[in-house]
């Protein structure tokens, strides 16, 4: 019973290394070395038996010819003395001449009889002809000349036949060697192949098992396959950012909103054990419904900041007017600075077109804004700008004057649930910029943090979102 389990495990081999991307390229290779050998041949045929086929053909022609000539200035005669001068200087003995008349009789020329396979008149054709007693192959002509004469020229092939044989015979060996150095080559690129993506091979191997810090070695050469391989190491680069900010994310959840989720059970608790009356009751819930809307923004901006990394706001990306989002934004935010004694300045041209998601445009903006408007204090001016610094470029720029933040904390900024020392004590779930910077992502963009009023006690902090018009 073993032997025919082990018949079908070698043919499943045998279909998996003929359906295999190394033995189609080896495949390939071997179809076109063998089709620019046979390319090489014919053109090799045409040049030398073609050629000289073509050469007899003409010397034919031209015979036939000047015998035509003659036929018309003299007659039978003179044909016949044009053929005796021409075969007294055939020094190559090739020329092959026979004039008969009308009852079969030989008026001049070198063959016995006339061959058969030359009775049409005005016909080409090549057969074995007896000259002098020999049979020799030849290439004749069929000229007639009136009712009761008819001319055969040709001349002598045997040249031609070996050069055919010979040609023929080095073509076949040389076709044999193509076809050796063609299967050969094919395995030699199949291995070729293989021993280039083996790497790669074993290092998704490897990360399918749980080693996410395997990576595609690259060699020297600087090809396609070492292209391949840093394109495949960017993006296990990336799969392993996602995954230290998947874990970062679970991290922070559980200890930022634990607290909140806590204080909330804890409320509900003293509210039922202790409160004195109805009012109470009610004071503590209004009090846990607030914390537990502030718990359902922050998964609502952990949704849009994940949306935008994952690129599936794509699909709603529309041109629009930038100058109508800042507006808007401005309008909203410029009531609220006012409110606490700010002041809001804008700056912008009239139309800023660009293609994008216009409500995460407006979002990102917005959390610009508010964070400006939390930090700056009573009587500060906030600016709000944007511009078209180059061509498929807009920069949006929001500077404050508030505490700005350190050069260590800017690398941070944008980290989900990162908060600065400062802001600890304000309110906040420190997703604002992460947002800000997903939004910026999404649209071939970036944001850079620095100093709005560099060197000031206050300095501020200028935050300038730069997006890709034509994302």
């Amino acid at each position: 019973m073993a032997a025919p389990a082990e018949e079908m495990g070698g043919w499943r081999d045998i279909r998996a290394y003929l359906k295999s991307a190394g033995f189609r390229f080896a495949a390939l290779f071997a179809v076109l070395f063998l089709a620019a050998m046979l390319g090489f041949a014919l053109m090799l045929w045409w040049g030398t038996a073609g050629t000289l086929s073509r050469q007899i053909d003409d010397a034919i022609r031209a015979d036939a010819i000047g015998l035509q000539e003659a036929w018309r200035g003299g007659g039978a005669s003179a044909v016949k003395e044009a053929i005796g001068e021409r075969l007294a200087v055939d020094i190559d003995d090739h020329a092959i001449y026979l004039l008969m008349d009308g009852a079969g009789n030989r008026l001049a020329g070198n063959l016995d009889r006339w061959p058969g396979a030359a009775e049409a008149p005005g016909s080409w054709s090549a057969d074995m002809v007896r000259r002098d007693g020999v049979a020799v192959p030849a290439r004749v002509y069929h000229l007639p000349l009136d009712q009761n004469h008819r001319l055969l020229i040709g001349r002598d092939a045997t040249d031609r036949e070996k050069l055919r044989s010979l040609l023929s015979e080095a073509l076949l060996w040389s076709f044999a060697v193509a076809v050796a150095f063609a299967l050969a080559g094919a395995a030699a690129l199949r291995r070729a192949l293989a021993d280039r993506l083996r790497a790669a091979s074993a290092t998704a191997g490897a990360i399918a098992a749980g080693d996410l810090s395997r990576r595609v070695p690259l060699s020297t050469q600087r090809d396609e396959f070492d292209q391949l391989g840093e394109s495949m190491n960017a993006m296990l680069d990336r799969i392993d950012q996602l995954m230290v900010g998947i874990k970062g994310v679970s991290d922070s959840i559980a200890h930022d909103l634990r607290t909140p989720i806590a204080r909330a059970r804890m409320r509900l608790e003293n509210a039922l054990l202790t409160a004195p009356d109805e009012d109470s009751l009610r004071t503590a819930m209004e009090t846990t419904v607030a914390d537990l809307d502030g718990i359902s923004r922050v998964f609502q901006a952990l949704l849009r900041i994940a949306e935008a990394e994952a690129g599936a706001r794509r699909a709603a990306f529309a041109a629009f007017d930038l100058a109508t989002v800042l507006t808007d934004a401005a309008e909203v935010y410029g009531a609220l600075a006012e409110e606490r004694g700010q002041q809001l300045e804008t700056s912008w041209p009239q139309t800023l077109t660009m293609v994008g998601d216009r409500d995460m445009v407006l979002q990102a903006i917005a959390n610009l804004l508010d964070n400006a408007v939390k930090f700056t204090p009573e009587g500060g001016t906030i600016r709000l700008s944007a511009s078209a610094p180059a061509r498929g470029k807009r920069e949006i720029i929001v500077c404050d004057e508030g505490p700005g933040l350190a050069a260590e904390d800017r690398t941070r900024a944008g980290e989900r649930f990162f908060r600065a020392d400062p802001s600890r004590a304000l309110p906040g779930s420190g997703l604002g910029l992460s947002l800000v910077k997903a939004v910026a992502a999404l649209h071939g963009g970036e944001l850079r943090l620095g100093d709005g009023q560099p060197g000031a006690a206050r300095p501020g902090l200028e935050a300038r979102l730069i997006l890709n018009s034509r994302a």
